[in-house]
């Protein structure tokens, strides 16, 4: 079965809840368990690329080449087994973007100062306005010593954990420095 114009997947919301129920099982189009697989033509060059949507997302969560078919000009048909292996690539791609946001906003430390170890987090909390983080020190039984709010860009570096802890918390990395 061939098609030359697919329907986009569903861009908000209502229609993805809708079509979550919606099984579709073409040669270049499948939806099925809340995600779209669409076989498209390669923009940059003369082969096909497979465009894999979860519901309710605009953007595509993994783009990837396709293979030619037989005749060396139609792309392969889409199928089950192919399905489930671009939902669980998709899936892990996904899974490491979250990983990647949430490292990028919450850096964890454990240096040696005053005879002990500590443990120094830095929490970004990120804001249009006015974002900014979270400096705390846990010492090594676990209670949380002092806590500050500094700058968003403030660097974590073990040579400023041990400084902050060495100096007794003095305030540091603030907007108004």
């Amino acid at each position: 079965m061939q098609h030359t114009d697919l329907p986009a997947p569903a861009d908000s919301t209502d229609a993805a809840q809708d079509s979550s129920n919606t099984t579709i099982r073409e040669d270049r189009l499948w939806h099925d368990n809340g995600w779209t697989a669409r076989v498209v033509k390669n923009e940059d060059d003369d082969g096909w690329a497979v465009e894999m949507f979860k519901d309710g997302e605009p953007e595509p969560a993994l783009v990837g080449p396709w293979t030619m078919g037989r005749d060396k000009k139609n792309p392969k048909p889409l199928d089950q087994s192919a399905f489930n292996t671009l939902v669980k690539t998709a899936t892990e791609v996904l899974q490491r973007h979250a990983q990647q946001a949430h490292a990028a906003l919450h850096k964890r430390l454990t240096v040696f100062a005053l005879e002990r170890q500590w443990e120094i987090r830095l929490d970004i909390t990120p804001d249009e306005y006015e974002p900014f983080a979270t400096l705390s020190a846990i010492d090594d039984e676990g209670e949380e010593v002092a806590q500050e709010r500094v700058r968003p860009d403030f660097r974590l570096t073990n040579a400023e954990a041990v400084r902050w802890i060495a100096g007794g918390f003095p305030r540091l990395g603030r907007d108004e420095d």
